[in-house]
This record gives C-alpha cells, sequence and structure tokens, in this order.
C-alpha cells in the first residue's frame, strides 16, 4: 500500500512510499480502505514543525478522512463495505487497521467529501458553541477569521443551535462569501481602525479568536463584562493578548481549544452525541464545506502546495485508490 511520510522540516519534505499492508484486524478491530483525506492547517503546521506536538520522523500525517471497512475481525458489528470516519490521526495512508470502537459508522449514502472533512471542523465548531459557555437560543457569539473552514461551520452550526453570529473578516469579498452563507452579521475590520462592535450595542457572551496577536483583544471589544475569549489558532504567529482592563476590570476569561484535548477529556458518550448531530445535520443539509480541488495521493507534493496557496476557496482532499467516485 501507499502512504505518504513527512519529516516536518518544511511543506516540500514529503513523499509518497510503498509500505507493507497492515496487519490482518483481531477480535475487535477492523481495517479501513481510505479514500478520501483532508488537509488542513494544522496538517500544515505539522509539515513544517510548527504544530504543538512533533512526532519523530519520519511521520505519516493526516488527521481525517473517510474510509471503506474492508476486513472485520471477531467481536465487531460492523461489516465489509461500511463507511467510516477513523478517529486517530495519521491518516494519509490506504489502509489502516484499528479498534472498532475507534470509527464513527456513516450513513451508506453519505457524501464522501463532506465526510471526509467532518471530524475536524465541523466538531470544533459544535463543541466550542455547547462545551465551553452555557448559551442560549439569541445569543451573540463573534469570532474573527470567520471565512476560515471552522469559521464557516460556527456560522452553520450556530444557525442550528439558533445563536446569533457575528463574523470578522479582513477583506469585502471573504465579507460577501460568508453574507452568502447565510452570516446574519459580517464585519470588515482591517485591524486599523475601531475595532469590532455588534449592532444595537449588544455584546457577545463568548469570542472564538483563531488569529492571536493584537486580534484576540480587538475581537474582546465586542464581548460583555464577564464574557469569556476562546483562543483555538495563531494565524498571526503570536499568543492571544488580552488588557490587563480586560482580564481586571472587565473580568473577561481568556482560554484555549484543541480539540485533540478534548477527546481526551469528553468521554465516549460525549464524543458519540456530537458525531451523531453532526452527521444528522450533514443529512440535512445544515453543514458543508467547500472543496477546492482533489488530487490522487501520488500528486500529494502538488496537493500540499495548493492547500498552503493564500486565497484558495475550499479544502484540498487527497484520494487514493480505493476511492471510484469522480474527483
Amino acid at each position: 500500500m501507499r502512504a505518504i511520510e513527512a519529516t516536518g522540516n518544511g511543506l516540500t519534505e514529503l513523499a509518497v512510499t510503498t509500505k507493507s499492508a497492515p496487519a490482518a484486524p483481531g477480535p475487535g478491530e477492523v481495517t479501513v480502505d481510505m479514500m478520501i483525506v483532508t488537509i488542513n492547517p494544522a496538517d500544515l503546521l505539522m509539515l513544517e514543525g510548527r504544530y504543538g506536538v512533533r512526532p519523530p520522523a519520519p511521520f505519516v500525517p493526516g488527521s481525517e478522512g473517510v474510509g471503506r471497512i474492508s476486513a472485520a475481525g471477531p467481536d465487531v458489528t460492523l461489516r465489509p463495505g461500511d463507511i467510516v470516519m477513523p478517529m486517530p490521526g495519521n491518516t494519509w495512508t490506504e489502509q489502516v487497521t484499528l479498534p472498532a470502537r475507534h470509527v464513527v459508522p456513516l450513513p451508506a449514502n453519505v457524501d464522501l467529501d463532506q465526510a471526509a472533512m467532518l471530524k475536524a471542523n465541523p466538531a470544533t465548531a459544535l463543541v466550542m458553541l455547547e462545551d465551553i459557555v452555557p448559551l442560549q437560543a439569541g445569543d451573540w457569539v463573534i469570532l474573527n477569521a470567520a471565512n476560515s473552514a471552522v469559521g464557516q461551520n460556527v456560522v452553520k452550526v450556530g444557525a442550528a443551535l439558533g445563536l446569533r453570529i457575528a463574523c470578522v473578516v479582513r477583506r469585502e469579498g471573504a465579507a460577501q462569501a460568508l453574507r452568502a452563507l447565510g452570516a446574519e452579521v459580517v464585519i470588515v475590520d482591517d485591524g486599523t481602525g475601531p475595532a469590532p462592535c455588534l449592532p444595537d450595542g449588544a455584546k457577545a457572551r463568548l469570542a472564538l479568536d483563531a488569529i492571536g496577536g493584537a486580534a484576540t483583544e480587538r475581537l474582546a471589544a465586542a464581548v460583555a463584562d464577564r464574557g469569556t475569549v476562546v483562543n483555538y489558532g495563531l494565524l498571526s504567529g503570536e499568543s492571544p493578548r488580552l488588557s490587563a482592563h480586560d482580564l481586571v476590570f472587565r473580568g473577561l476569561t481568556l482560554r484555549g481549544f484543541w480539540l485533540a484535548s478534548w477527546f481526551a477529556t469528553a468521554g465516549p458518550a460525549r464524543i458519540k452525541q456530537v458525531y451523531a448531530q453532526l452527521v444528522a445535520w450533514l443529512g440535512e443539509g445544515r453543514i458543508g464545506a467547500k472543496v477546492d480541488a482533489h488530487y490522487p495521493i501520488e500528486r500529494a507534493a502538488e496537493a500540499v502546495a495548493h492547500a498552503a496557496r493564500e486565497g484558495r476557496d475550499g479544502k484540498v482532499l487527497i484520494t487514493t485508490r480505493f476511492h471510484t467516485g469522480p474527483a
């Protein structure tokens, strides 16, 4: 089988290698033929050696994808042919054998592109909106980098939850795309004028910051006293910061969010609940993300270069020989 291996020393330091097929599944295990895998910003940071964790080289990157079970061991209710989403990482490979409890079953008619993008960004959006602050329908949430994949999912998931979402972006073109997506409020902020604010003097209970640096503090200006600012990305390359006034006198809370840490603490029941909800919304067409391009696995280097481009319009996906549909 083929897999993509990287060194963590740069985006071009990767290769498609031939490896031995995984072991046959034992009791409680399944073998999954990966069909489509996703390139996320976290994957690019991992390739560059700039992510929060750095695996020993060489390593197989990838955090999400979708596949079909090709073999099942004893004591497994899943069957060959079932479509599943593996939960562990190292997905940029053609086959993997893992415990059946570590895959999420998906409907047979699921959109494979959307299924390949389901694990990370939609779950991040839903968990940040439900598990950090007890929000109620009608509450305001404000976020920056709202044209990102997570941001677009926050817009869609927020609408499904009855929340009011204010989106902050740097370009008018990105603002137009969010308005077309149905975003209620979109604010263009290049970081030089007054800080973003909500209409009619409203204040947000929760702010979601993907940028860090001064952008965190600008976002906090729209948050109510004793509200919460969550940082989940560092697009600026700078640590998030709030002023002493925000922390001491306004009582704002600044905390981080990493989906991997949530997996470690949420418990099986909550994880199952989150993905059951996302699968249902996906089937209803309430959530979904754009795809900019597909590349076969042998063109992995081109796929990574495309994913790293500024201004791309959607995710870049990698397909394997097990994907027989259009791409």
